[in-house]
């Protein structure tokens, strides 16, 4: 069984990208997925679409500010790990999980990422390595490379 962690998505706009997100959280049995911003909520019939009964076994609430999310995280010793491509970004490749520590992965909004708010007080910021022209991934299939990569590093060792 894969650890729990919290995910946390700041200004997702898109219902289908949010619906998607909660059933790869199921089947990682995340924690909790924290809204924030403009995400939609559920029940949403686009949410219900891509979630396909995900939304009734994930754990979720909805904050308008990510920021303040974040700070009460850490004092509750939770890692922060945004997802985002900064020049001090680690490649995934190169980053190993403790099996113990708590997490709240943070995901950004589909065309601006994750706020330099966020970014500056975020433990670690990672990158998933692309080699393609575009250098962008829908943000659903990030959060599916992450929690993969997650289980994978901590159930191995």
């Amino acid at each position: 069984m894969a650890k729990k962690h919290i995910i946390i998505l700041d200004n997702i706009r898109s219902l289908n990208n949010i619906g998607s997100i909660f059933r790869t959280c199921d089947s990682f049995n995340v924690e909790k997925i924290i809204l924030c911003g403009i995400c939609g909520i559920p029940p949403h019939r686009e949410i219900n679409k891509t979630a396909l009964g995900a939304t009734e076994f994930v754990n979720w609430e909805y904050h308008k500010n990510a920021t303040k999310v974040v700070d009460n995280l850490k004092k509750d010793n939770y890692q922060i790990i945004s997802i985002e491509q900064t020049t001090d970004s680690t490649d995934l490749n190169s980053y190993f999980f403790k099996k113990k520590e708590k997490i709240a992965f943070v995901f950004g909004n589909e065309v601006k990422g994750v706020s330099n708010e966020i970014l500056s007080i975020s433990d670690y910021c990672l990158k998933i390595p692309q080699f393609g022209k575009k250098k962008s991934m829908n943000v659903s299939v990030c959060v599916g490379i992450i929690l993969w990569d997650n289980y994978l590093k901590t159930s191995l060792k």
